[in-house]
């Protein structure tokens, strides 16, 4: 095998690069697969409060302008496995009404239906052990009061392993933190260590792809990638699976030095339409002491807010002290922990070009300009579901607080090179290929051309596995 030369060159290790990986080595393809960052130490810390939430020792601390003027660190991580390894592991598949457009609420369609997908979410959750587990005690106590207000409790399929509730510090920190012991269904642990040891699969960590190589003459057909070190690597394909804020500055900073960005027609699609679905954290308190150990394991749904969600947040009582805002003496913060419980609200944003990720000239920041208030129906959304909840609980014997996540906080960002029919306001085809080149596709949070109300991971993982499928049956056939 050609060491510098590949069937697919996958760019990122998380949920989409990890996926297509799988699938592509499996089908007998030789695969190269870059990691910027290294794999995480199974030594307790990615589970150590202070080194996680107090330091973050382990996010980027790559600083970007916000569009304003201003600076912001977004909060990504670069690992083996990608944000797999920190998310909270809900595995929920979109609604069939989630895949066609809402011109009203700024909601562009995808150029496939659910039941395109509906195979590859199938395979990614046996691949990734979803279950349900049953709802806890203080959990269920709180919906039941919530009921009598339309908010309705269903499963929340999640990607643990069953024994985690035998491991209550596992237990206890696993939304949020890395597992130690394997008990979350990350993109490494489910899908790369099944084929690890082929011998067609190659994984390079602390590998940083600085540009993307078209071939000499043709620009518009894309060859290989050159990483930041000066080594090069060629492919049949390659795939961007670096995630919403990063794939889509590889793609401007190619198109910007190819001259092809002002005679392709999507360029101007490239990193815009970004989509970080608006989020609130909120701590619901009672007199009673929480003893809920998994805590995740319900959505809540409502129909006055069709396009939101509340999960419960997956944190025990010192996790939840941290929220408490920083005015309040760290003891009393701690009781308050005791007797709280969390929720994530969740609002699906709508698609606008002014919420964009923009490659800097050479020696300049990223700019990640992204204005809440441009989705103006989401934002009335959102707005009204947290003075809904907040109210309800307080009905049913809850103090609340809440604190909208910024910008800075990307865990769902997507839509930056947005799947569509429209060769000009969408950047990705149906198959996974970008518009006007050639061997060049995207298998990352990226090509969402909605959010949902939920969470997004599933769904990368799902549309990786059909773009990889077509690509390994692609070139059997060109063989």
């Amino acid at each position: 095998m050609n060491p510098t030369h590949f069937d697919a060159i996958i760019i990122g290790s998380g949920a989409g690069g990890s996926a297509a990986a799988w699938q592509l080595a499996r089908a007998g393809r030789t695969v190269l697969v870059l990691e910027r960052g290294g794999t995480l130490a199974r030594d307790g810390s990615t589970l150590n409060v202070d080194k996680v939430v107090h330091e973050g020792a382990f996010k980027s601390r790559e600083v970007w302008r916000d569009g304003r003027g201003g600076t912001l660190v977004p909060e990504e991580y670069f690992n083996l496995g990608g944000k797999t390894k920190w998310y909270g592991a809900a595995l929920l598949r979109f609604g069939a009404g989630e895949f066609a457009a809402e011109p009203a609420r700024g909601l562009t369609g995808w150029p496939i239906v659910q039941a395109d997908l509906a195979p590859y979410y199938a395979e990614a959750e046996q691949l990734l052990g979803v279950r349900e587990f049953p709802c806890e005690p203080d959990l269920q106590r709180i919906a039941a009061r919530l009921g009598h207000r339309g908010w309705q409790l269903a499963p929340l399929p999640m990607g643990l392993a069953a024994g985690i509730l035998d491991d209550p510090d596992e237990a206890r920190h696993f939304d949020g933190f890395a597992s130690v012991r394997g008990f979350k269904a990350d993109a490494e642990t489910a899908l790369l260590d099944r084929v690890r040891d082929l011998s067609n699969l190659t994984v390079l960590t602390g590998s940083r792809v600085e540009a993307l190589i078209g071939a000499p003459g043709a620009p518009r057909r894309i060859t290989g990638v050159r990483l930041t070190t000066g080594e090069t690597y060629h492919g049949a394909a390659v795939l961007l699976a670096a995630g919403a804020l990063h794939s889509p500055r590889l793609l401007q900073r190619y198109l910007r030095d190819s001259d092809l960005a002002s005679r392709l027609p999507c360029a101007p699609a490239v990193g815009a339409n970004l989509k970080l679905h608006l989020l609130t954290a909120l701590i619901a308190m009672s007199p009673s002491r929480k003893t809920d150990l998994l805590r995740k394991t319900r959505i809540l749904l409502n129909d006055r807010f069709p396009h939101s969600s509340v999960q419960p947040l997956g944190f025990d009582s010192e996790l939840i002290a941290t929220l408490v805002p920083r005015l309040v003496p760290r003891w009393i913060a701690g009781l308050v922990g005791q007797r709280a419980y969390g929720f994530f609200l969740q609002t699906e944003d709508g698609s606008d070009p002014r919420n964009r990720v923009v490659e800097g000239s050479s020696g300049e920041q990223p700019t990640l300009d992204y204005e809440a208030a441009r989705s103006g129906p989401a934002l009335a959304e959102h707005r009204a579901l947290i003075r809904a909840l907040r109210l309800d609980l307080a009905r049913s014997g809850h103090v609340s607080f809440a604190e909208r996540i910024p910008p800075s906080g990307t865990a769902h960002a997507c839509g930056t090179l947005a799947a569509g029919t429209d060769p000009v306001t969408s950047v990705v085809d149906a198959t996974g290929r970008v518009r006007g080149l050639e061997g060049l596709y995207v298998v990352d949070g990226s090509v969402l051309s909605r959010s949902s109300r939920v969470n997004p991971s599933l769904t990368i993982y799902a549309w990786s596995l059909r773009v990889a499928g077509q690509i390994a049956l692609h070139q059997r056939a060109a063989a």
